[in-house]
Formats: C-alpha cells, sequence, structure tokens
C-alpha cells in the first residue's frame, strides 16, 4: 500500500464519518462544522485524482462561500433545541422508510451496474491525457462544448430563481425611506433653499 493509498483511505473515512455526524449532530452549528469538515476532505480526493481546479473550487466556493453563509444564518436563528428533536422524532419513522427505500434503490443500482459492467458503451467524451492537457482547460472543453446548452439552461434557471426569490420576499413598506432620484435632480434653489429675515434679538 503506498502514501497515495493511505490518503484515500484517510479522506475516504473522514468524508463519510463527517457525513453521518452532519446527519446526526443535534447542533445544528456543529452539524455545519462537520459539512465543512467533509467538503474538504472531498477536496483532497479530488487532487488525489490530478482534478486540482475541482478541489480548489470546492474548497473556495462552498466551504468559503456556501458553507459559511449557511453557519452565519444557523447562528443568527433563535433555534428551540427541545421543538427541534421533537420534530425530529416525530418525522424519524417517515424518514426511516424514505432512507430504507433509497438504499434499497442503490443497492439495485450499484447490482445491476456490477452485471453490466463488462457491456458498458464507450463515453462520448474521451477522457484526455493529463500529462498533454491541464485539468481546467479539459474541463472546460467538454463544459463549453457538449454541454454548453445545459451549462447556458443552469444560468437561466439561476436567474429566474434569484428573480423570483427577491420578487416573493421584496415588500412595500411606507414607514422605510427610499430614495427618488428624478425628484432629487429636478429639484431647484428656490424649492431648497428657503430665505427668512429675522429681526434682531428673536428667532424664529
Amino acid at each position: 500500500m503506498g502514501l497515495a493509498d493511505v490518503f484515500f483511505y484517510l479522506f475516504s473515512a473522514l468524508t463519510v464519518g463527517s457525513g453521518l455526524m452532519v446527519i446526526s449532530a443535534r447542533n445544528p452549528v456543529h452539524a455545519v462544522m462537520f459539512l465543512i469538515l467533509a467538503f474538504i476532505n472531498a477536496a483532497g480526493l479530488f487532487i488525489l485524482l490530478g482534478a486540482e481546479f475541482l478541489a480548489m473550487l470546492l474548497v473556495i466556493v462552498y466551504v468559503g462561500a456556501v458553507a459559511v453563509l449557511f453557519l452565519f444564518v444557523v447562528m443568527m436563528l433563535d433555534i428551540d433545541f427541545a421543538e427541534l428533536r421533537a420534530g425530529y422524532m416525530k418525522y424519524f419513522p417517515l424518514g426511516a422508510l424514505i432512507g430504507f427505500v433509497v438504499l434499497g434503490e442503490l443497492v439495485a443500482l450499484f447490482g445491476a451496474w456490477n452485471v453490466e459492467k463488462g457491456h458498458r458503451a464507450i463515453p462520448a467524451v474521451p477522457i484526455p491525457d493529463p500529462a498533454k492537457l491541464p485539468n481546467t482547460e479539459a474541463i472546460g472543453r467538454v463544459l463549453y462544448t457538449d454541454y454548453v446548452f445545459y451549462f447556458e439552461a443552469v444560468g437561466i434557471i439561476l436567474l429566474t430563481a434569484m428573480i423570483g426569490a427577491i420578487v416573493l420576499t421584496w415588500r412595500q413598506r411606507d414607514v422605510a425611506k427610499r430614495q427618488n432620484v428624478a425628484e432629487q435632480v429636478a429639484r431647484t434653489p428656490a424649492m431648497s433653499v428657503e430665505v427668512r429675515k429675522v429681526e434682531t434679538g428673536k428667532g424664529i
């Protein structure tokens, strides 16, 4: 067993263990911290596979942005842990049933994959030689040639989701002060300044 195998089993065990702790931790803050640990170990697995671009993308985007955002949101929320545990026990039978169904589907899927392993079709896109083509360029060629329409469709869906979230959460409040640019630009000195004559020794 080489050094790469040792690191593979180490990263794999930490990733699986962190994933289990994410769903079993009672404190949501601890769950998010274990999620960050799972992302970091998954990035280590990508590095072992030679996909350093995906590893850095996982660390920068998911650990540096998404998971930290989850952590801030969870820490700012006033969570009632007693009510949370009560709801967990209430929906545990249904969740366990769904989990067993998904587990059965995965077992059936991998069983069928092992049976048909010798009859799999050749991939449509050949894997480039890592020694001749950088990892980032290989991903870019596949993403922006064969999957360019899917990439653009995902962008449109995300844009629509962002606009929908803004529309659903936007509320017109009378107490809030808003800037009216057109009214500010149209103001004249007569509208802005009022000159009053004050007698000596008296105020306004």
